[in-house]
């Protein structure tokens, strides 16, 4: 597929749609965020997986706590590095026996393997719970081009974006790249779509003809209710 790079900033600003799902996931996440278990979580953890996925809990439980007081900037580098560093990419068929499934965080550190959405989900929920206003953050949906900019080659792939300021060029966690960039340094993606906890946007005018944003977010109650399980609640 040959893939056209975003005309203007618009395309990562995007325009919000079916605002309606977007109250159903603010009122559920902003639930689930609340309080934190991690009694619960540590112990399901060494259920699961052993001491070594407690170990890594209880990691991520003093970096939320360290990077808490800290400025966004270094919240998003201190989160971006623990996750990239930890976690190697697998396919979610090699990792779950399933094509595509979201993990939780505890799932993630379980087994300190997954996709780009759960290196995504991981570092959203993180830091959420390190302080960061959710209004910030943005899980995007956008096609990366494979072997370089001048590719013809690309996949279906999600980012953690940035937004200092709602209309901000934002920045870009990525797990194929350790960097933080802003999103006119990666032309290799194309913005699709983007969510959080309070709407649903569209990158392009093209997006919304081709997809379907609001059936793809079916998973997202699926992962809440399964975080509240785990001790996200």
């Amino acid at each position: 597929m040959t893939l056209t790079r975003p005309t203007s900033q618009m395309n990562w600003i995007g325009r919000s749609l079916t605002r309606s799902v977007g109250v159903l996931f603010a009122l559920t996440l902003t639930t689930a965020v609340a309080t934190t278990d991690y009694v619960r979580i540590q112990d399901i953890a060494l259920e699961r997986y052993g001491d070594n996925a407690v170990m890594t809990v209880n990691d991520w439980q003093s970096l939320i706590n360290q990077i808490a007081p800290l400025t966004n900037a270094e919240k998003l580098k201190a989160v971006n590095d623990f996750f990239n560093k930890r976690v190697l990419f697998v396919d979610d068929i090699y990792n779950w026996k399933e094509s595509d499934y979201w993990a939780t965080p505890l799932e993630t550190m379980g087994v300190l393997k997954g996709d780009c959405e759960d290196f995504t989900i991981a570092k959203y929920i993180t830091l959420l719970l390190a302080g960061m206003p959710m209004e910030h953050l943005r899980l995007f949906y956008v096609k990366a081009k494979i072997g370089g900019v001048n590719s013809t080659l690309s996949q279906a792939h999600m980012v953690l974006s940035y937004y200092e300021q709602p209309t901000s060029t934002p920045l870009i966690l990525d797990n194929l790249i350790p960097d933080i960039k802003t999103a006119n340094n990666r032309p290799d993606l194309t913005p699709v779509f983007s969510f959080n906890s309070a709407g649903i946007w569209v990158g392009g005018a093209t997006a919304a003809a081709s997809n379907d944003p609001a059936a793809k977010l079916s998973r997202w109650s699926d992962l809440i209710e399964r975080m509240q399980n785990e001790g996200i609640q």
